[in-house]
């Protein structure tokens, strides 16, 4: 009876301490790309801190514009390694945040998230993105702010509107600062209009919305 009882003692100890479990250096990587970068890399370290071989079982990513790939399909005893996810930043600007998930034969933790979070610098920020103006409202221009991001130098821009209806005009108002003037014709009828704005040094555009709209007038 003793001999068993010692062998199911033995037996549990061994289930313990012969574990597999794998330790990150950091789950979350926020990247601070260069204006003109491509991608944005993250590099997600771990170590497999147990005592039994960890698997990778599936690495996928939240997205379409990232890629994930792990080093190794197995990582042995006190061995480390490295998730490398790449984001392709394309024509994306602002806070962008994308996640893999990690799934693995670790009894303590299967399935792991890691999230990679890249802020993207911002050619142009315009404020506000729509003006409009209500049904018999006095056709009185609106202004839109157009400022340069950090490490952008636009000296010019160009707005064009996909409706002759409005009009626009473009002053600069200081160093890398312009203001659009927009103004309808007239407001006798809902219309709108997609102005379109760009950097005369740069094929990125951007895009602000006027509109004539069922709104009460405002005098």
């Amino acid at each position: 009876m003793r001999t068993r009882i010692f062998a199911l003692t033995l037996s549990i100890v061994i289930c313990v301490t012969a574990r597999a479990e794998l330790k990150w250096d950091q789950t979350m990587i926020e990247l601070h790309p260069a204006a003109g970068d491509k991608e944005a890399i993250g590099h997600f370290k771990y170590q497999n801190t147990g005592s039994n071989p960890v698997r990778f079982k599936s690495v996928h990513t939240s997205c379409g514009c990232t890629a994930a790939q792990s080093q190794k399909e197995q990582v042995p005893p006190g061995e480390k390694g490295e998730i490398t996810a790449t984001f392709k930043i394309g024509d994306r600007t602002g806070t962008q945040v994308k996640t893999v998930t990690v799934e693995t034969d670790d009894p303590a933790k299967a399935t792991m998230v890691l999230t990679l979070k890249a802020v993207i610098p911002q050619e142009l920020e315009i404020n506000p993105t729509f003006v409009f103006w209500g049904q018999g409202e006095a056709p009185k221009p609106k202004t839109i702010v157009v400022r340069a991001g950090k490490d952008f130098q636009v000296k010019h821009l160009k707005v064009a509107s996909s409706n002759p209806e409005f009009q626009t005009k473009v002053e600069q108002a200081g160093n890398g600062q312009f203001k659009i003037e927009v103004q309808p014709r007239e407001t006798s009828r809902m219309t709108g209009a997609t102005l379109t704005i760009q950097s005369e040094d740069s094929p990125k555009m951007f895009y602000a919305a006027a509109r004539v709209t069922n709104a009460p007038a405002i005098q």
